[in-house]
């Protein structure tokens, strides 16, 4: 078999084109139902900026039909529900009651991108970040800038995400805190660094450092940490430049996008029984099979948006009925 690497031909060795497809064929067994999971992440490859002038939606005409996306109903909620806090659901398809605001600044963290407001999450999330915003300057990461978390009552968002919907995800930058408080406009419109090279295919070798190594070890090793999601190139690099204790690489996983923020996933909460934990992580730094699924026909590249109309939108109907009350809540 001849594989085109640049203008390069390499002719594969039976053997080694053997090992190749039993990691492919392994990987799909391990990755293919994680699959839909973790595409549920963050899959926004451009950034946004946010507004200094947010405005408030105005009233849905129908807020009763129930053909309307979920979307428009938790999107309106800019309070949460005052409950006792429980994340309902799974991560892509759920409602949080009793969310919990970070606080926008922190002693080693700040919040950005405010006009969303989409600071919220379980309180065991703000635990989570308030404990390694607290970790990460002995690592020589100033401080964390965290992104987008959950909304007020969780749910479906308006736009960017497909997860972050039952208050135990978040965003945070591959950029660290800078040594001033940051001001509104700098937080709505400041890029995050991307550490990924133009091609997907490697790190950026001008901005990745060892740093960022112990940055995402330190949150992979926090116990309350399930998974964290990162680029393609990222997991690659780490494959390569940890070369003891890997243990952690399992929580390591590959998504689209994720090349100027991680996303931190926590374990559902042991109280909460109306949460839908994802497969758990496989018991080993899963280089091999990954990188090979990864790689094959070059599924880490972007893809072109699909043309035509877009897939079915969540509706209330579609999630656990436990969220219709905490979202018509006044």
């Amino acid at each position: 078999m001849n594989h085109i690497e640049g203008e390069r031909k390499v002719v594969t060795s039976p053997y080694r084109r053997c090992r190749l497809e039993s990691q492919i064929m392994l990987a799909r067994l391990l990755f293919q139902p994680l699959f839909f999971l973790l595409a549920a992440a963050t899959v926004t490859l451009a950034q946004d900026v946010g507004t200094l002038n947010p405005h408030p939606l105005p009233p849905l005409a129908k807020p009763d039909d129930p053909a309307i996306p979920a979307r428009q109903l938790f999107g309106r909620k800019t309070e949460p529900v005052p409950l006792s806090s429980r994340s309902i659901g799974k991560y892509s398809r759920g409602c949080l009651a009793g969310g919990m605001a970070l606080p926008v600044n922190g002693p080693t963290w700040q919040v950005m991108r405010l006009s969303r407001n989409r600071n919220w999450g379980h309180p065991n999330m703000i635990k989570v970040l308030e404990r390694l915003a607290a970790k990460v300057p002995k690592i020589g990461w100033p401080g964390l800038l965290v992104g987008d978390m959950s909304q007020p009552r969780g749910g479906p968002m308006l736009t960017g995400h497909v997860s972050h919907q039952i208050g135990l995800d978040a965003d945070v930058w591959f950029t660290p805190m800078l040594d001033h408080e940051l001001s509104r406009q700098e937080r709505e419109e400041k890029m995050a660094t991307n550490v990924v090279a133009e091609d997907w295919n490697e790190v950026n070798p001008a901005v990745w450092s060892p740093v960022h190594i112990a940055l995402l070890k330190t949150v992979a090793e926090d116990p309350d940490v399930e998974r964290v999601l990162v680029n393609y190139a990222i997991k690659k690099a780490l494959c390569r430049e940890v070369t003891t204790d890997r243990g952690w690489l399992t929580k390591i996983r590959i998504v689209y996008g994720h090349n100027y923020h991680f996303h931190i996933r926590i374990k559902c909460p042991s109280d909460n029984h109306d949460c839908t934990p994802d497969p758990p992580t496989p018991g080993h730094d899963t280089c091999a099979e990954e990188i090979a699924y990864w790689t094959h026909n070059d599924r880490y590249k972007p893809k072109p948006p699909t043309p035509g109309p877009p897939g079915h939108q969540l509706t209330l109907s579609d999630l656990p009925p436990q969220c219709r009350p905490i979202v018509s809540a006044p």
